[in-house]
């Protein structure tokens, strides 16, 4: 079985990661396969820097249909990897000064003004610390009036910066201040501003009609096709399509083994700074950063079902915690799509997966820690 299905996988290797890497790969390829297979994954794309040199590896098929094969090229639904641009975007917003991450929504939002939610800060929308919002936009809220109304109305259930909730329309309200603040659609400012700055070509709200070809088919838990459907606030939380190639440019710009202007460099490293602590993970602006060297258990339970879904005391940090020597990640799903980043800066390694199917976190986090050398 094994056999026929790495019969069917195309793999391919952009750049060396090291020399004498033969046996690694060869270790990481029948892994893959195995994951694969088990999760009845059609495809999957990784992609790795390991001090400055990279590594793209692709399996198996962008769509069952056509039997289009995973390249450089194929476009994923990267899910709520997406909050790593909102969170970027507004660090640099702050760079340029048409915000502070300590201001208040409705400083730039005024129809939030005075209401209970504009007691949180924008820095406690970026850490999902803003008192409890919901995971999602209530199924209701079917209009953008109905969801300013929705903000207008909402209550905390406790004091901003004291509990961990993670929340779509937390990181969306943070996207729609940032917006605001430089006067302009939330899509504007990631398409025309963030994304050319950071050289990201291939990273798309709407893939082109002329790129279609390049969007991957997505498979649900019954291995149906299924693609996104963009509701409020997707942009901001979880709509971005985009390549490990592009994904690996972020990552590698992170590091700083590709250069990028200073102010953008500065605010890439506001984002990775942890603010507090929960469990085992320190909560930076949608980055996660954990103690290096990494512990899996520690990873499994930072990105678990009850980390995600739970509420969760925090311990506040005196200062932001900027240190280099530490495991951060970040995971991102959608019904048809699985990824996950990971890097550690002190030894400038990186690493993206992405899979056209959603599968365990476990499974994304054991194929990262093997194709980093951890286990």
């Amino acid at each position: 079985m094994l056999s026929r299905f790495r019969g069917r996988c195309m793999v391919f290797a952009m750049a060396a990661v090291a020399q004498g890497a033969a046996a690694d790969r060869q270790s990481l390829d029948a892994e893959v396969l195995r994951v694969m297979q088990a999760h009845d994954i059609a495809g999957m794309s990784i992609a790795l820097i390991v001090d400055g040199r990279t590594s793209h590896l692709h399996y198996g098929v962008a769509s069952r249909d056509d039997r289009r094969p995973i390249d450089s090229d194929t476009l994923f639904e990267i899910g709520s990897l997406s909050k790593l641009y909102a969170t970027a975007l507004a660090a640099y917003a702050q760079r340029q000064d048409r915000l502070a991450l300590t201001d208040h929504p409705g400083r730039h939002l005024p129809w939030l003004k005075g209401a209970p939610l504009d007691q949180v800060t924008l820095l406690d929308l970026a850490t999902h610390s803003a008192g409890d919002l919901p995971l999602q936009v209530p199924d209701d809220v079917e209009t953008p009036a109905q969801l300013e109304q929705y903000f207008q109305n909402w209550l905390p259930g406790h004091a901003p910066g004291r509990r961990r909730t993670y929340s779509n329309p937390g990181i969306g309200l943070l996207g729609m201040a940032t917006a605001s603040s430089l006067n302009m659609s939330y899509r504007h400012a990631l398409e025309q501003m963030l994304l050319p700055r950071l050289g990201l070509n291939d990273t798309f709200l709407e893939v082109p009609e002329s790129q279609e070809s390049r969007y991957a088919q997505g498979y649900n838990k019954a291995s149906e096709p299924i693609r996104l459907e963009p509701g409020f606030l997707s942009d901001e939380a979880y709509g971005i399509k985009s390549t490990s190639a592009d994904l690996l440019r972020l990552v590698s710009i992170h590091l700083g083994a590709t250069p990028a202007e200073p102010e953008l460099a500065e605010a890439l490293a506001e984002t990775r700074s942890g603010r507090y602590r929960v469990g085992p993970m320190t909560q930076a602006l949608g980055w996660e950063r954990y103690s290096y060297p990494v512990e899996p258990a520690d990873l499994l339970a930072g990105n678990s079902i009850d980390m995600v879904l739970g509420t969760h005391d925090v311990t506040p940090l005196d200062s932001p915690d900027t240190s280099p020597n530490v495991w951060i990640n970040k995971t991102g799903s959608t019904n048809g799509f699985g990824g996950y980043i990971a890097m550690v800066p002190a030894e400038r390694k990186g690493v993206v997966i992405l899979a056209n199917k959603n599968f365990p976190a476990e499974a994304r986090i054991r194929l990262a820690l093997h194709a980093l050398g951890e286990q």
